[in-house]
């Protein structure tokens, strides 16, 4: 086991642990409850952990969270509602169509 970061709350360790579980990669959150002891520790040690269960894919892991934190911010109209979609969003919000392959 690898600690792969440290995330600001726990839904974000927990979201992150479990995106990278869904790509085959195990991690799990270590400190998920320890934001209730914040002033008997440090608060920097009591940040809840994204865990990678298998080394050897800790490379991996720590690429596709890099790449999850950092999606690129786009501007593009909708085919099929011209709605106007703006930021990392691959969906229409309005229709549910989905981004032109030649925007990805």
């Amino acid at each position: 086991m690898r600690r792969l970061l440290q995330a600001p709350n726990l839904a974000l360790a927990t979201l992150w642990a479990d995106q990278l579980s869904g790509v085959g990669i195990a991690a799990h959150v270590e400190r998920a409850y320890a934001s209730g002891i914040v002033g008997e520790i440090p608060p920097d040690q009591s940040l809840p952990e994204v865990w990678v269960d298998d080394a050897r894919q800790f490379d991996r892991a720590g690429a596709l969270l890099t790449a999850w934190r950092n999606a690129p911010d786009r501007h593009w109209a909708c085919p099929g509602c011209h709605e106007l979609v703006d930021g990392p969003f691959e969906q229409c919000w309005n229709c549910g169509a989905a981004m032109p392959d030649a925007l990805r």
